[in-house]
C-alpha cells in the first residue's frame, strides 16, 4: 500500500536546524515511507497518549512524528508529518488537535514547556522510548513558593474562546515570568503564541480577539474529529514535490514563502474597495503587500499590459520592493506589474501631457524654501514664517487643488494648528499667488507642484472615461466608435487595475488623489495601502476619506515583528510613547482616527542596546570606532569559525548630512574603517559600514547599528522648532512627533544590537 505525505510547517522549520546526513536520511525514510507505510523497518507505533500521533523510525536516534489525515481518492493513506524529534525528546503526552477557531491541525509539544511550569500544574512526561536504566522524569510534581502570574486577570474560558490550544490553557495561567512563556509557546501553534504574547504585551481581551483571532476564525465550528477537512485547512509542504527543495534551501525558502495566518487571510482577501493595513517596523508589511501583488497578479486573466501598480515614496525604497517581488513571482507575471517610486509616476503623467520643450526643471523643498525668504525679504514681511507658508501652499493649496482665493476661504484645515481669520487667508494667499508667479519666472516647480498637476490630469481622464461609460449606458451599448474620435477618447480607461501602496503614510495629498483616479472606484481590489504613521518621516498629513480613499471597515493591524529584538523593541517603543515622561504623543491613521501600538510586541531575544555619553564628539567619535571595530570582529566569522565578510552588516546613523562627512573621515583616517554612504540610490561606494542621515534609513534594517549625535539640541534642531513652543504650539507638537517618528524609524533599524551615543546632554527623545 503506498502513501501520501506532508510536513506540517512546525517540522518544516525544525528540520532546517538538523544536520545535513539527518536531513538526507530523513528524504530517505519519506521515500520508504511512500512506498510502503507499513515497512517494518520502520517501526510505526502508536503514542500511548494520543492514539492519532505515530512514531517511525528515520535512523538510529530520530524519530518522526506522524498523524494520519484520511484515504484519497485513489485509496492511498494521506499522513502528515508534524514534528523530528531526537527518540529522548518523544514523549507519551503529546497531542495533535483540530483548533476550534481556525479549525486546523495543531500540533502540542509539551517536551519543550519549562519544567518550573510543568511542575505547577502536575505534569509527567514519559518517554516514548525509556533507556534501559530507570528514566529520570521530565517533571515531577512538587509545592513551589506561590508567585503571581503573568496572566493572571484571564481565565480558561477567556483563553479557550480566542483560541489558545486546549492543552496550553493550564499552563499558561500558571507562567509566572516572560522566559517561562517563551519557554511555553516556543514550539506552541502560531494563534496560541500571538493570542499569548499580545495579552502579556498588554493588549485587551476585544483587541486580540479583532486583530489577532477574527481575521483566522472560521465562520461555522468545526468538527473536532474531521481530520480530513482540518488537513485541507492546514498549511503543508507535499514531501512529493517539494521537500528537497524545503531541505536545500533552508531558511532562505522559508522566508520566500511563509506568511503568518494572520497575514495570509489579509494577503488573499476580497475587498470591496480600498484596504489598509499597518503595523510598527518589522511586522511585515512590506511582504504583506508584496504577497498582495503576487496574489493579484496570479488572478489576473492572460495578457501582456501591466494592470497592477506596486508604488512607494523614494527611489531606493523602489529598487528594494523590485528585487523583493522578483523572488516571489515568476518572471511572466513580473513582467505586468509596473513598479514605480510616487514622484517618477507623477513625472510621467506629466510627460504624456506636456507639449515637448514646455516642461519645468522639478526642485526640491529646499530650494522653493529659500526663494519664499527671498520673497517675504524682498516684501519687508515678517508676519509669516517661510517654512509655514510652504507647508500651508503644499498641504492645504496644492494637497486640495485649491483653485480660488474664495475656494482657499472655504478649505479645509485639518492639522495645521492655529485657525486662519478670512483677513489672515486673503493675505497669505497674495503671497503664494507671488510665490508661484518667482517660480514660474526661474522655469522650475516643487515636486509637490509635479504633484498637483499630475493629479489635475489624472481626475480629468477620469471624469471623461465616467462620462464615456454613463453614455454607454444612456444610448445601451450602441456604437461609441463616432462619439470616440470626436471627442479623442477612443481606448482610454483607467491605468490600472490594482494599485498597491508601501510606506504610505508618506505620500501628499496629491499623490493619494492621482492615485484615486488611476484605478476604476467602482471595481474590487482597486487599492491596497500599506504604513504606519508612527513612522512618518514627512510633514504629509492626509485624511484618506477626504480624498475619495475609503478604508472604513477594510483596515488592519499587524502588532508581531519579526525583525527587531524584544530589548530593542522596549526601548524604541519609549520614543513614540513616552509614557514615563506624563507626556501625550497622538498619531493619526492615515484618516480622521488615531493609530496604536498596543500590543505590538517581538518573539525574538538579544542584548539590551547600550546608551553612551561622552563630553565631545570627538571623544563620542573615538567610541564609535571602538564599537564597530568590535562588532566587525564578532561578525567576521561565523558559528563553525569559517571566515565571513561582515560588509553591508553594520550601519551608523547620523542627524544630517554634515555628521555624515565628519564620521565616514574620522572613521576612514583615524581608525583605519571603509564607509559607504547612504543616498537616495543606496550605498554610494563599496564600503564595510554605511553611514547615512536617518532618512535613509526609512525601509532598512541592519544587523548591528550605531545612532551617534543623539544629543539636545541635534535630536531635534531646537534652534528651529523652539520659536514654535509660544508663537504656533500646534506646530510646535507636530515638529516634536515628526523628529519622534524619525528617531523611531532609526531605533528599529537594528536587528541584533543598537548603540545610541550623544555628548554632553541627550536628546530628551532618549528613553533614559
Amino acid at each position: 500500500m503506498t502513501a501520501r505525505l506532508s510536513l506540517y510547517r512546525k517540522a518544516e522549520q525544525e528540520l532546517y536546524k538538523l544536520d545535513r546526513s539527518v536531513k538526507a536520511q530523513f528524504y530517505d525514510f519519506c521515500h520508504n515511507f511512500r512506498n510502503n507505510p507499513d515497512l517494518p523497518g520502520l517501526r510505526k507505533k502508536k503514542l500511548k497518549g494520543d492514539s492519532r500521533i505515530w512514531s517511525a523510525r528515520v535512523n538510529q536516534d530520530y524519530r518522526a512524528l506522524l498523524t494520519p489525515t484520511g484515504v484519497d481518492a485513489d485509496g492511498a493513506e494521506s499522513w502528515l508529518v508534524i514534528a523530528v524529534r531526537h527518540r529522548k525528546d518523544v514523549y507519551e503526552e503529546l497531542q495533535v488537535a483540530v483548533n476550534r477557531v481556525t479549525g486546523e491541525i495543531e500540533f502540542v509539544d509539551l517536551a519543550v514547556v519549562g519544567d518550573s511550569a510543568l511542575r505547577r500544574v502536575g505534569i509527567t512526561l514519559t518517554p516514548a522510548e525509556p533507556e534501559e536504566q530507570a528514566p529520570k522524569p521530565k517533571a515531577v510534581p512538587e509545592p513551589e513558593p506561590a508567585a503571581p502570574a503573568l496572566l493572571s486577570a484571564y481565565d480558561a474560558g477567556q483563553l479557550r474562546g480566542l483560541g489558545v490550544a486546549e492543552q496550553l490553557i493550564d499552563l499558561a495561567l500558571t507562567v509566572t515570568t516572560s522566559a517561562e512563556l517563551d519557554q511555553l509557546v516556543e514550539s506552541a501553534p502560531l494563534l496560541s503564541k500571538d493570542i499569548l504574547y499580545g495579552l502579556a504585551a498588554g493588549m485587551g481581551i476585544d483587541e486580540v480577539r479583532n486583530e489577532i483571532t477574527a481575521p483566522v476564525k472560521l465562520d461555522q465550528q468545526p468538527d473536532p474529529d474531521d481530520f480530513a477537512t482540518a488537513f485541507s485547512r492546514t498549511k503543508v509542504t507535499t514531501v512529493d514535490d517539494a521537500v528537497r527543495a524545503v531541505i536545500e534551501e533552508g531558511d532562505f525558502r522559508a522566508w520566500k514563502v511563509f506568511l503568518h495566518p494572520t497575514q495570509e487571510r489579509i494577503v488573499h482577501r476580497h475587498y470591496k474597495g480600498p484596504a489598509r493595513v499597518s503595523g510598527g517596523p518589522g511586522t511585515g508589511k512590506t511582504i504583506v503587500a508584496l504577497h498582495r501583488v503576487k496574489h493579484l497578479a496570479e488572478q489576473l486573466p492572460p495578457g501582456h499590459n501591466k494592470p497592477i501598480l506596486l508604488t512607494t515614496f523614494t527611489k531606493n525604497l523602489t529598487t528594494d520592493l523590485r528585487l523583493r517581488l522578483a523572488s516571489l513571482v515568476e518572471p511572466e507575471l513580473l513582467a505586468r506589474v509596473d513598479i514605480a517610486h510616487i514622484d517618477q509616476l507623477a513625472a510621467r503623467v506629466l510627460g504624456e501631457n506636456t507639449a515637448p520643450g514646455r516642461g519645468k526643471q522639478r526642485v526640491y523643498d529646499h530650494v522653493a524654501l529659500n526663494e519664499m525668504r527671498q520673497l517675504l525679504a524682498e516684501l519687508d514681511d515678517r508676519r509669516w514664517e517661510p517654512e509655514f507658508l510652504l507647508e500651508e501652499w503644499e498641504q492645504v493649496i496644492l494637497g486640495q487643488s485649491v483653485p480660488t482665493r474664495f475656494d482657499y476661504f472655504k478649505a479645509r484645515r485639518a492639522g495645521r494648528g492655529r485657525a486662519l481669520t478670512r483677513p489672515e487667508r486673503n493675505h497669505i494667499w497674495k503671497l503664494i499667488e507671488q510665490f508661484t508667479a518667482r517660480l514660474d519666472k526661474l522655469g522650475v516647480e516643487t515636486w509637490g507642484q509635479a504633484a498637483e498637476r499630475a493629479a489635475r490630469f489624472e481626475i480629468e481622464r477620469a471624469a471623461k472615461i465616467r462620462a464615456r461609460r454613463e453614455y454607454k449606458e444612456e444610448i445601451g451599448g450602441k456604437d461609441l466608435i463616432h462619439r470616440d474620435d470626436s471627442s479623442g477618447m477612443r481606448y482610454i480607461g483607467y491605468r490600472y487595475r490594482h494599485i498597491v501602496v508601501d510606506e504610505a503614510q508618506d505620500l501628499r495629498p496629491a499623490h493619494w488623489k492621482m492615485l484615486r483616479a488611476m484605478a476604476d472606484p467602482d471595481q474590487p481590489n482597486d487599492m491596497f495601502v500599506a504604513g504606519d504613521t508612527h513612522q512618518r518621516i514627512y510633514d504629509h498629513q492626509v485624511a484618506l476619506g477626504a480624498l475619495g480613499i475609503n478604508i472604513r471597515g477594510r483596515a488592519s493591524r499587524l502588532t508581531l515583528s519579526y525583525r527587531t529584538t524584544r530589548e530593542i523593541l522596549a526601548e524604541a517603543l519609549r520614543v513614540v510613547d513616552p509614557k514615563t515622561k506624563n507626556e501625550k504623543v497622538t498619531y493619526d491613521d492615515l484618516d480622521d482616527g488615531t493609530d496604536t501600538l498596543a500590543g505590538y510586541r517581538s518573539v525574538l531575544h538579544g542584548p539590551k542596546p547600550d546608551f553612551n555619553r561622552y563630553d565631545t564628539w570627538d571623544e563620542e567619535l573615538a567610541g564609535l570606532a571602538t564599537t564597530l571595530s568590535t562588532w566587525r570582529e564578532e561578525l567576521s566569522t561565523d558559528d563553525k569559525g569559517a571566515s565571513v565578510d561582515p560588509s553591508g552588516r553594520i550601519a551608523v546613523c547620523v542627524a544630517d548630512r554634515d555628521m555624515v562627512s565628519q564620521t565616514m573621515y574620522y572613521l576612514a583616517t583615524k581608525a583605519g574603517i571603509t564607509c559607504a554612504e547612504l543616498t537616495k540610490d543606496g550605498p554610494k561606494g563599496d564600503g564595510e559600514v554605511h553611514v547615512g542621515t536617518m532618512h535613509r534609513f526609512k525601509g532598512l534594517e541592519y544587523q548591528r547599528l550605531a545612532i551617534v549625535g543623539a544629543s539636545d539640541g541635534i535630536i531635534p534642531r531646537t534652534s528651529v522648532i523652539e520659536r514654535y513652543r509660544t508663537e504656533d504650539p500646534p506646530r510646535y507638537e507636530r515638529e516634536q512627533r515628526k523628529a519622534r517618528s524619525l528617531l523611531f524609524v532609526a531605533t528599529t533599524r537594528a536587528r541584533d544590537a543598537l548603540n545610541i551615543s550623544w555628548h554632553d546632554k541627550p536628546s530628551p527623545y532618549l528613553p533614559i
